[in-house]
């Protein structure tokens, strides 16, 4: 797998985990290089972190499936983009975020970007990232670099998701995830042909 080819799967990726970050900044009066930040380091660590663990899994199997690797990464990730188009046309723009008192705000903020909630958010949006890495071990993908890689286009993109959500509110976050779902698409099927022998130049 090429670099481009790494980048374009690690945006459609951090897809899900941009959509929540949409929502945070939507959530916050004010936001800063410091809540930016916090909410890429939790997204975009564990976005990383999950395909590693995926890796590790897949290479217990990988030497029994060899022949059929191809097609369990078509499905893995076609499954997965699906969902997340399925997911990005449900009625969900106002990010379950209810109007607060003034004396409230406060406290709430803090619990938006708490500990406790965003592991959660973070775990939630990485799942898929799971699957993706046991793919990474069939297609025999250099692990370090690629989780490294999409740890850091997921920070970055959540940093940017949080800004756009406090100025534009949910505008961009179905879009965002029917993108997602529709690359994770087109990589899975990519990775198919490939293997029948459509692209045997690539």
């Amino acid at each position: 797998m090429g670099l481009i080819e790494l980048f374009i799967l690690a945006v459609g990726l951090s897809m899900d985990a941009f959509a929540v970050s949409i929502c945070k900044g939507l959530s916050l009066r004010k936001v800063t290089f410091k809540e930016c930040g916090k909410v890429g380091l939790y997204f975009g660590g564990f976005q990383g972190g999950m395909p590693l663990i995926g890796f590790i899994l897949g290479v217990q199997f990988k030497d029994y499936i060899t022949s059929i690797d191809h097609w369990i990464a078509f499905i893995l990730l076609s499954f997965i983009g699906i969902n997340m188009i399925r997911e990005s046309m449900e009625k969900d723009e106002d990010c379950g975020i209810v109007d607060l008192t003034e004396a409230a705000v406060g406290e709430e903020e803090i619990n938006q970007l708490g500990f406790k909630n965003m592991v959660m958010l973070a775990i939630a949006t990485s799942i898929d990232a799971l699957a993706v890495g046991v793919t990474f071990a069939f297609l025999q993908v250099e692990i370090i670099p690629a989780v490294s890689f999409i740890a850091i286009v997921t920070f970055i993109l959540s940093g940017i998701g949080v800004k756009i959500g406090n100025v534009f509110g949910t505008k961009y976050k179905s879009k965002a995830e029917f993108a997602g779902g529709a690359i994770l698409i087109l990589m899975g099927i990519k990775i198919l042909l490939e293997h029948l022998g459509f692209f045997p130049f690539s």
